[in-house]
């Protein structure tokens, strides 16, 4: 018996959300960290809804990281960066790199709030041939610089990206989005030393510190701290935040102030947003069930 599986159609921008975010982006973009703060608030609690739903309907992914990182992840995308949903291969655009691929719901949800593709589409999330699968594809996602999922790879991905900008002196930014268990990567601090001896003040690289990895807590498994003071030693402009507080991330995404590229170490919590699943590492790879989603989207609406 031969098993055949439909093709899923490619992803395409969706044109009247690609529009809203075009407006709405630049206004919050333009807007001061404290203005901002309440909108990328709501954004960020309707993609974690959505997180929900698509692992729920997948059953798969890594909810407790997604969770931690939506808030960095809306900022960079709806308050920072320059993007171009209707044209994701725009030369001028700014450049954004999840280093923790393996929280690629928390990605996608966030591409499809933009524009990149429909929403609808985030049900095919890990289905047989889908171009959602598990870890980012640059050939099959609009909005994804590069494949990542392998810890270690995209952040020295994106010191390429800010490295280029300058030899061809080009004035788009970098964002990088690290995991905290992702920091015992060697390969890490090889792009740290080469970012800040390249001098890549158009660099942000942001630590998505929750303190737990699979199975563990970070300290536990191989001690990251002083975390900010290791950043600093290797030659970057090193920022403390709360990483679920809006209006800090925001103020943290500012561009460098020392002609250096800067280190945002971003507190969080695994499982951000519902209560049984915060701070607790046995939801770095579980799949809840109906009616712990249900309980969840009741939390994410109050």
């Amino acid at each position: 018996m031969t098993l055949t599986v439909d093709t899923p159609a490619p992803l395409n921008t969706d044109v009247a959300v690609a529009d809203a975010y075009r407006q709405r982006g630049a206004r919050l973009r333009a807007a001061s960290p404290a203005a901002a703060a309440g909108e990328l608030a709501e954004i960020s609690t309707a993609v974690r809804r959505d997180i929900l739903t698509t692992i729920q309907a997948a059953g798969m992914g890594h909810v407790g990281g997604d969770l931690s990182v939506t808030d960095l992840l809306v900022t960079a995308l709806w308050g920072t960066l320059r993007m171009h949903p209707d044209d994701h291969t725009h030369p001028q655009r700014d450049r954004f790199v999840l280093s923790k691929g393996h929280c690629a719901a928390a990605l996608y949800s966030t591409l499809a709030s933009c524009g990149y593709f429909p929403r609808g589409r985030l049900s095919e999330f890990m289905a047989p041939l889908s171009p959602l699968n598990g870890h980012p594809a640059r050939l099959k996602v609009p909005g994804v610089e590069t494949n990542t999922g392998p810890l270690g790879h995209g952040f020295p991905v994106a010191t390429g990206c800010a490295l280029g900008a300058k030899l061809r002196h080009e004035t788009w930014r970098t964002i990088v989005i690290l995991g905290d268990g992702e920091m015992q990567e060697g390969s890490n601090w090889e792009a740290a030393m080469t970012a800040a001896h390249y001098g890549l003040d158009n660099l942000t690289a942001v630590v998505d510190r929750n303190r737990l990895q699979q199975g563990a807590r970070t300290e536990d498994t191989k001690s990251l701290e002083p975390l900010d003071a290791k950043w600093a030693s290797f030659g970057w402009e090193t920022r403390v935040i709360d990483g679920h507080d809006h209006e800090a991330i925001k103020a943290a995404y500012a561009p460098s102030t020392t002609g250096r590229p800067v280190a945002v170490i971003a507190g969080t919590v695994k499982g951000k947003g519902v209560s049984f699943m915060e701070d607790r590492v046995e939801w770095h790879h579980k799949v809840p069930t109906d009616e712990q989603v249900r309980l969840a989207l009741e939390e994410l609406s109050r």
